[in-house]
């Protein structure tokens, strides 16, 4: 890992840290209280501590299996944080106890002895697969029907950077090369893609929070 990717790393997390205190600001100021902010925060500061991780111990950290249990939780806490948002009273509940199911399926499948490879991925690319979708669709649907500014649809841009991402990631596990994706290009474009994920996610949910006003 270069200083530069140190650099811009220090600067996702310092942007993780941002918007979880504003969350919790928010969180606190509001009667009732917003509870889908609880799992964002948890989401971003899942966020700030893979950078520091990564900071510290490097590359290298991705390959150890409890990673991937614990990237899991950023989209988790955002699809799930979304969901009770936005369409509680039809999906909360089943959403969070497929949330829940599918996290403790991703760690039996990578812990558990005898696990064929196969399973594991179907069961990662299964699980976040709906996280990505949810994160994708619902700051648009929002959006749409008024429900959120204009500029919560970076939420959407933001998952899209997690998307490329994990597409980098998967290149780099496999030592493929697809394109472009060859293992040089993705460790240079890693560390930029999780700041401007990062100040995506923060742009929107700021855009959220401060209420910009909703043409009906």
């Amino acid at each position: 890992m270069t200083l530069f990717d140190q650099i811009v790393l220090l600067f996702t997390g310092l942007t993780a840290i941002y918007l979880v205190w504003r969350l919790f600001q928010d969180f606190n100021s509001k009667e009732p209280k917003p509870r889908p902010n609880i799992p964002y925060m948890i989401a971003f500061s899942v966020l700030l501590v893979s950078g520091l991780l990564l900071i510290f111990f490097g590359w290298e950290i991705l390959k150890l299996p409890i990673i991937i249990v614990v990237t899991t939780l950023l989209p988790l806490g955002i699809a799930v944080g979304l969901v009770c948002e936005f369409y509680k009273e039809k999906l909360g509940k089943p959403y969070k106890i497929f949330a829940v199911v599918g996290l403790l399926a991703i760690i039996l499948t990578r812990f558990l002895p005898d696990v064929p490879r196969v399973a594991q991925i179907i069961t990662i690319a299964t699980v976040h697969s709906v996280f990505g979708i949810t994160i994708f669709l619902v700051p648009i649907l929002a959006v749409k029907m008024k429900k959120a500014p204009s500029g919560f649809i970076f939420v959407t841009i933001g998952e899209v950077l997690i998307g490329l991402g994990g597409i980098a990631l998967t290149f780099l596990g496999s030592e493929k090369q697809l394109l472009f994706f060859s293992g040089n290009f993705v460790m240079i474009i890693l560390a930029p893609l999780l700041f401007l994920m990062a100040l995506a996610f923060t742009w929107g949910f700021m855009k959220k929070m401060h209420g910009e006003k909703v043409i009906a």
